[in-house]
């Protein structure tokens, strides 16, 4: 109960003893707690008047790196005897130097600046509101207010350089690039010879094969590259994600949606994300730096959802995921995942499929006994089955052990894959 209250209704029970007995001491009594309620209220704060500035030494960052959030408090209204902040922040933040919260006394026009450092995992966070307190000098009177800010922190997802990742969808984009197109062209590899024509380089000529016909010459065709469209789905369903007491592959799933991105895009493919999860989160493809923002903005705010299978996979939207284009699915993959994947196949989409093993994850979680490691045996004996039938369906598998660093563990295996694109 507020003090205030409390000491209005001794005043209120004393003088009413004082008026029904017609004693008056009661009156007397009731005098001095009188006085000190109407100094309260005399020297009470006004309505909070109150100006908020905050800044952080960076508002992009990685995950568990200092950040140190500072704010400033300026009084545009009277003179506060008795002030309280209290700064509102995710409890996902921890706290390492510092305070969020002050007790001070604020004069007119005065201004007030604290910081903290914070840190934190992989996420956005909204800096929205700062709670304060204002009490006058009797602690009786007091006034709470939010004061709003518009500051915001992503902390978005370590990224493991991969120097390139080999695709071949069967459609590519006009613009010049790094993915080998199914047309011949200015290029590299050797696509071809066709008939010498006029403005051709003599470099071009094979003169090997014009030499077996004499009344016409033959130039060296080589297979254009050029960008494509890539969409990225990031498997955020609970069902492939959590495992032993709740330990989640999901982190892992996020890395290598990041890592891939951040490859792709910088080869001047155009590149979208669609998270899956209990909600489905769009990113619209799109080219370079500031698609690159979007995205790991996405992957920030990404998390774990309830979901069973990739329904509605099978109808993905052409603008998201255009006729022939590449789709690469990061997901530890489910067997009833096997029939989606081979309909997008089917399709004209080419298919691969960067897969954390979560039987080797989960077999790192469990003590180790006899019945695990045969459990361990079946599972991965299942699982590699399972991975044959994709591969037979024309589905790229890329598997990652965990505990190896991604781009070691999957930058030789993108290697192998350019070879096998050929066929």
């Amino acid at each position: 109960m507020p003090r205030s209250i409390f000491l209005s209704a001794i005043v209120y029970g004393l003088l009413l003893t004082g008026l029904v007995s017609l004693r008056g001491e009661f009156i007397a009594l009731a005098i001095p707690f009188m006085l000190y309620l109407l100094f309260g209220f005399w020297n009470a704060p006004e309505s909070i008047d109150l100006c908020i500035q905050r800044e952080l030494s960076v508002d992009r960052t990685t995950p568990n790196t200092d950040v140190i959030v500072t704010t400033t408090i300026t009084n545009n209204g009277t003179t506060i005897e008795e002030l309280f902040l209290d700064d509102k922040i995710s409890p996902r933040l921890k706290i390492r130097i510092g305070s969020t919260r002050r007790l001070l006394r604020l004069a007119k026009s005065g201004s007030f600046t604290f910081a903290y450092t914070a840190t934190g995992p992989r996420g956005s966070y909204a800096f929205e509101s700062l709670h304060v307190t204002a009490t006058d000098s009797t602690g009786l009177i007091r006034r709470e207010a939010d004061i709003h800010s518009n500051k915001k922190l992503f902390i978005f997802p370590e990224i493991r350089r991969l120097k390139r990742v080999y695709i071949h969808p069967r459609r590519t984009r006009v613009y010049a690039g790094t993915i080998p197109g199914r047309v011949g062209g200015a290029g590299t590899e050797f696509f071809g010879v066709r008939e010498y024509q006029s403005g051709d380089s003599p470099r071009m000529i094979n003169w090997r094969v014009s030499a077996r016909h004499t009344e016409r010459l033959y130039s060296n065709e080589y297979q254009q590259e050029r960008v494509a469209d890539v969409g990225i789905v990031l498997d955020a369903r609970a069902s492939t994600n959590l495992f032993h007491e709740n330990t989640s592959i999901f982190e892992y799933n996020v890395a290598a949606t990041a890592a891939l991105s951040d490859a792709l895009l910088a080869q001047g493919n155009r590149v979208g994300l669609f998270v899956y999860s209990g909600f489905l989160g769009w990113t619209l493809p799109d080219y370079g730096k500031i698609q690159r923002e979007r995205i790991m903005q996405t992957l920030a705010r990404a998390e774990v959802g309830v979901s069973s299978v990739f329904a509605g996979l099978d109808h993905l939207s052409p603008r998201m995921f255009p006729a022939e284009s590449q789709i690469i699915i990061v997901s530890a993959l489910l067997q009833d995942d096997l029939n989606v994947l081979v309909q997008l196949r089917g399709r004209g989409y080419q298919v691969m499929a960067v897969s954390p093993d979560p039987v080797k994850f989960e077999y790192q979680l469990l003590p180790p006994s006899p019945r695990v490691d045969l459990a361990l045996r079946i599972a991965q004996m299942e699982r590699d089955l399972f991975i044959r039938r994709l591969e037979r369906a024309g589905i790229h598998i890329v598997e990652w052990d965990v505990s190896i660093p991604l781009d070691q563990a999957i930058g030789p295996a993108l290697m192998r894959q350019r070879r096998s694109m050929w066929l």
